[in-house]
Protein backbone atom coordinates (compact mmCIF):
# COMPACT_ATOMS: atom_id res chain seq x y z
CA UNK A 1 0.00 0.00 0.00
CA UNK A 2 1.05 3.88 -0.61
CA UNK A 3 -0.10 6.86 -0.29
CA UNK A 4 -1.30 9.22 -3.16
CA UNK A 5 0.43 12.22 -4.10
CA UNK A 6 -1.01 15.32 -2.83
CA UNK A 7 -1.58 18.20 -5.13
CA UNK A 8 0.04 21.50 -3.60
CA UNK A 9 1.12 25.28 -3.87
CA UNK A 10 4.16 27.58 -3.26
CA UNK A 11 2.75 30.64 -1.07
CA UNK A 12 6.64 32.68 -1.30
CA UNK A 13 9.16 30.12 -0.35
CA UNK A 14 6.76 27.00 1.11
CA UNK A 15 5.14 24.54 -0.71
CA UNK A 16 1.69 23.91 0.86
CA UNK A 17 -0.24 20.86 0.60
CA UNK A 18 -3.65 20.11 -0.58
CA UNK A 19 -4.64 18.18 1.95
CA UNK A 20 -7.74 17.58 4.47
CA UNK A 21 -8.01 16.39 8.30
CA UNK A 22 -9.37 12.87 7.25
CA UNK A 23 -6.62 12.69 4.70
CA UNK A 24 -3.63 14.03 7.41
CA UNK A 25 -5.27 11.06 9.86
CA UNK A 26 -5.01 8.39 6.74
CA UNK A 27 -1.30 9.73 6.35
CA UNK A 28 -0.42 9.74 9.95
CA UNK A 29 -2.28 6.29 10.60
CA UNK A 30 0.36 5.26 7.51
CA UNK A 31 3.17 6.01 9.13
CA UNK A 32 2.98 5.47 12.45
CA UNK A 33 1.85 1.64 11.31
CA UNK A 34 5.10 1.45 9.81
CA UNK A 35 7.39 3.14 12.08
CA UNK A 36 8.00 6.09 9.91
CA UNK A 37 10.32 8.74 11.21
CA UNK A 38 9.34 12.24 10.16
CA UNK A 39 7.27 15.64 11.06
CA UNK A 40 4.15 17.16 10.25
CA UNK A 41 4.02 21.24 10.11
CA UNK A 42 0.80 23.28 10.29
CA UNK A 43 1.77 26.75 8.65
CA UNK A 44 0.19 29.87 9.28
CA UNK A 45 2.15 33.01 8.37
CA UNK A 46 4.26 33.06 11.22
CA UNK A 47 5.38 30.37 9.85
CA UNK A 48 5.78 31.21 6.02
CA UNK A 49 7.27 34.98 7.14
CA UNK A 50 9.77 32.66 9.24
CA UNK A 51 10.52 30.62 6.49
CA UNK A 52 10.91 33.51 3.99
CA UNK A 53 13.54 35.44 6.18
CA UNK A 54 15.68 32.50 7.76
CA UNK A 55 16.99 30.21 5.15
CA UNK A 56 17.91 27.37 7.46
CA UNK A 57 14.16 27.29 8.51
CA UNK A 58 12.90 27.50 5.30
CA UNK A 59 14.90 23.90 4.51
CA UNK A 60 13.44 22.41 7.89
CA UNK A 61 10.08 22.84 6.56
CA UNK A 62 10.68 21.71 3.44
CA UNK A 63 12.41 18.48 5.19
CA UNK A 64 8.33 17.94 6.35
CA UNK A 65 6.62 14.86 5.41
CA UNK A 66 3.02 16.97 5.57
CA UNK A 67 2.51 20.71 5.55
CA UNK A 68 -1.33 21.87 6.22
CA UNK A 69 -2.86 25.31 5.45
CA UNK A 70 -2.84 26.33 8.83
CA UNK A 71 -3.63 29.48 8.58
CA UNK A 72 -7.56 30.79 6.08
CA UNK A 73 -4.74 33.53 4.56
CA UNK A 74 -2.98 30.16 3.37
CA UNK A 75 -6.32 28.55 2.53
CA UNK A 76 -7.48 32.10 0.44
CA UNK A 77 -3.84 31.87 -0.99
CA UNK A 78 -4.28 27.98 -2.22
CA UNK A 79 -7.66 29.37 -3.74
CA UNK A 80 -6.24 32.32 -5.68
CA UNK A 81 -3.50 29.82 -7.38
CA UNK A 82 -6.20 27.45 -8.24
CA UNK A 83 -7.31 25.04 -5.64
CA UNK A 84 -10.62 25.89 -4.94
CA UNK A 85 -12.10 23.68 -2.38
CA UNK A 86 -9.27 23.96 -0.16
CA UNK A 87 -10.21 23.47 3.75
CA UNK A 88 -8.42 24.53 6.57
CA UNK A 89 -6.34 21.83 9.08
CA UNK A 90 -5.59 23.74 11.38
CA UNK A 91 -3.28 22.61 14.17
CA UNK A 92 -5.34 22.41 17.09
CA UNK A 93 -7.89 20.91 15.27
CA UNK A 94 -5.70 18.03 13.08
CA UNK A 95 -4.40 17.23 16.78
CA UNK A 96 -8.60 16.50 18.21
CA UNK A 97 -9.07 14.58 14.63
CA UNK A 98 -6.34 12.19 15.43
CA UNK A 99 -7.06 11.70 19.78
CA UNK A 100 -10.27 10.50 17.73
CA UNK A 101 -8.37 8.60 15.48
CA UNK A 102 -6.27 7.29 17.84
CA UNK A 103 -8.76 6.31 20.58
CA UNK A 104 -10.42 4.41 17.65
CA UNK A 105 -7.24 2.11 16.84
CA UNK A 106 -5.48 2.45 20.27
CA UNK A 107 -2.43 3.77 18.74
CA UNK A 108 -0.41 5.64 21.76
CA UNK A 109 0.83 9.06 21.56
CA UNK A 110 2.76 11.21 23.33
CA UNK A 111 2.58 14.93 24.48
CA UNK A 112 6.28 17.14 24.87
CA UNK A 113 6.34 20.58 25.47
CA UNK A 114 4.08 23.39 27.48
CA UNK A 115 4.15 23.66 30.97
CA UNK A 116 3.64 20.75 33.98
CA UNK A 117 -0.09 22.44 35.04
CA UNK A 118 -1.17 22.55 31.37
CA UNK A 119 0.04 18.66 30.46
CA UNK A 120 -1.69 17.70 33.25
CA UNK A 121 -5.04 19.42 32.69
CA UNK A 122 -4.69 18.61 28.69
CA UNK A 123 -4.36 15.09 29.46
CA UNK A 124 -7.35 14.96 31.65
CA UNK A 125 -9.61 17.03 28.78
CA UNK A 126 -8.54 14.65 26.20
CA UNK A 127 -9.30 11.35 28.16
CA UNK A 128 -12.83 12.61 29.03
CA UNK A 129 -13.33 13.75 25.22
CA UNK A 130 -11.89 10.49 23.69
CA UNK A 131 -12.32 7.66 26.11
CA UNK A 132 -10.06 4.90 25.24
CA UNK A 133 -6.92 7.04 24.05
CA UNK A 134 -4.04 6.31 25.38
CA UNK A 135 -1.40 8.38 26.08
CA UNK A 136 2.10 7.03 27.42
CA UNK A 137 3.58 9.87 28.41
CA UNK A 138 4.22 13.78 29.12
CA UNK A 139 6.62 15.82 29.42
CA UNK A 140 7.34 19.71 29.96
CA UNK A 141 11.15 20.31 28.67
CA UNK A 142 12.55 23.82 30.14
CA UNK A 143 12.27 26.90 27.98
CA UNK A 144 16.16 27.36 27.38
CA UNK A 145 17.99 25.76 24.98
CA UNK A 146 18.58 22.03 25.70
CA UNK A 147 22.14 20.36 26.13
CA UNK A 148 22.71 17.20 23.84
CA UNK A 149 22.28 15.32 26.73
CA UNK A 150 18.73 16.25 27.30
CA UNK A 151 17.69 16.08 23.84
CA UNK A 152 19.17 12.58 24.00
CA UNK A 153 17.06 11.66 27.77
CA UNK A 154 13.98 12.76 25.47
CA UNK A 155 13.95 11.16 22.70
CA UNK A 156 15.10 7.43 24.88
CA UNK A 157 12.09 9.07 27.54
CA UNK A 158 9.70 8.86 24.15
CA UNK A 159 10.93 5.52 22.71
CA UNK A 160 10.67 4.18 26.05
CA UNK A 161 6.54 5.26 26.28
CA UNK A 162 5.77 3.16 23.17
CA UNK A 163 4.00 6.21 21.58
CA UNK A 164 3.61 5.81 17.70
CA UNK A 165 2.71 9.64 17.79
CA UNK A 166 4.26 12.40 19.58
CA UNK A 167 2.30 15.84 19.59
CA UNK A 168 4.98 18.95 20.03
CA UNK A 169 3.32 22.19 21.26
CA UNK A 170 6.93 23.81 21.19
CA UNK A 171 5.98 26.73 19.48
CA UNK A 172 7.28 28.09 16.10
CA UNK A 173 10.46 28.06 15.42
CA UNK A 174 11.40 25.60 18.04
CA UNK A 175 9.37 22.81 17.80
CA UNK A 176 9.72 22.17 13.80
CA UNK A 177 13.77 22.94 14.74
CA UNK A 178 13.32 19.94 17.78
CA UNK A 179 11.18 17.58 15.15
CA UNK A 180 14.05 18.41 12.60
CA UNK A 181 16.67 17.16 14.83
CA UNK A 182 14.92 14.14 15.58
CA UNK A 183 14.07 12.71 11.94
CA UNK A 184 15.87 9.61 11.79
CA UNK A 185 16.23 8.68 15.40
CA UNK A 186 13.02 9.03 17.15
CA UNK A 187 10.64 6.14 15.45
CA UNK A 188 7.43 7.98 15.68
CA UNK A 189 5.08 10.37 13.49
CA UNK A 190 5.44 14.36 15.06
CA UNK A 191 2.89 16.75 14.57
CA UNK A 192 4.05 20.43 15.34
CA UNK A 193 0.56 22.02 17.13
CA UNK A 194 1.82 25.03 18.37
CA UNK A 195 -0.29 26.30 20.84
CA UNK A 196 -2.99 23.53 21.04
CA UNK A 197 -1.54 22.88 24.50
CA UNK A 198 -2.78 25.96 25.79
CA UNK A 199 -5.82 26.37 24.04
CA UNK A 200 -6.93 22.39 24.97
CA UNK A 201 -6.16 22.86 28.34
CA UNK A 202 -8.02 25.86 29.05
CA UNK A 203 -4.80 28.09 29.84
CA UNK A 204 -5.81 30.27 26.76
CA UNK A 205 -8.74 30.82 25.51
CA UNK A 206 -9.31 30.11 21.55
CA UNK A 207 -10.80 32.94 19.01
CA UNK A 208 -15.02 32.29 18.14
CA UNK A 209 -15.22 30.24 15.22
CA UNK A 210 -16.94 32.86 13.32
CA UNK A 211 -13.85 34.70 13.38
CA UNK A 212 -12.16 31.76 12.32
CA UNK A 213 -13.65 31.40 9.37
CA UNK A 214 -13.22 35.47 8.48
CA UNK A 215 -9.61 35.13 8.97
CA UNK A 216 -9.95 37.26 12.01
CA UNK A 217 -8.12 34.34 14.47
CA UNK A 218 -4.90 36.57 14.55
CA UNK A 219 -6.58 39.72 15.91
CA UNK A 220 -8.37 37.79 18.82
CA UNK A 221 -5.18 36.53 19.64
CA UNK A 222 -3.64 40.20 19.69
CA UNK A 223 -6.37 41.47 21.40
CA UNK A 224 -6.06 38.72 24.12
CA UNK A 225 -1.77 38.46 24.41
CA UNK A 226 -0.91 41.90 22.81
CA UNK A 227 2.90 41.94 24.28
CA UNK A 228 3.59 38.56 23.20
CA UNK A 229 2.49 38.75 19.47
CA UNK A 230 1.79 42.28 18.66
CA UNK A 231 5.38 41.96 16.51
CA UNK A 232 4.13 38.76 14.94
CA UNK A 233 1.29 40.27 13.72
CA UNK A 234 1.60 43.99 13.38
CA UNK A 235 4.74 42.99 10.93
CA UNK A 236 4.49 39.66 9.41
CA UNK A 237 0.49 40.09 8.18
CA UNK A 238 1.26 43.48 6.28
CA UNK A 239 4.77 41.86 4.98
CA UNK A 240 2.82 38.38 3.64
CA UNK A 241 -0.01 40.70 1.93
CA UNK A 242 2.83 42.97 0.30
CA UNK A 243 4.93 39.32 -0.89
CA UNK A 244 2.03 37.41 -1.61
CA UNK A 245 -0.03 39.85 -3.81
CA UNK A 246 3.16 40.24 -6.00
CA UNK A 247 3.55 36.68 -6.21
CA UNK A 248 0.14 36.85 -7.00
CA UNK A 249 0.93 39.52 -9.95
CA UNK A 250 3.68 36.89 -11.67
CA UNK A 251 1.39 34.44 -11.18
CA UNK A 252 -1.71 36.18 -13.23
CA UNK A 253 0.87 37.29 -15.80
CA UNK A 254 2.11 34.21 -16.51
CA UNK A 255 -1.27 32.66 -17.38
CA UNK A 256 -1.99 35.76 -19.13
CA UNK A 257 0.96 35.32 -21.58
CA UNK A 258 0.70 31.58 -21.65
CA UNK A 259 -3.17 32.32 -23.31
CA UNK A 260 -1.81 34.42 -25.85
Amino acid sequence: MSLPNLEKRLILKTSIYATSYEDACDRIFFWATNSTSCYIVAANVHVIMTAYWQREYQEIIEGAALVTPDGMPLVLGMGLLGIKKQSRVYGPDLMLAWCDRAAQVAMPIYLYGGTESALSQLQYNLKKQFPGIIITGSYSPPFRQLTPAEVTADRDRIHASGAKVVFVGLGCPKQEEWMAQQVGKLQAVMIGVGAAFSFHSGEVSQAPRWMMSWGLEWLYRLITEPQRLWKRYLINNPAFVFLFGLQLVKHWLGILRKSQ
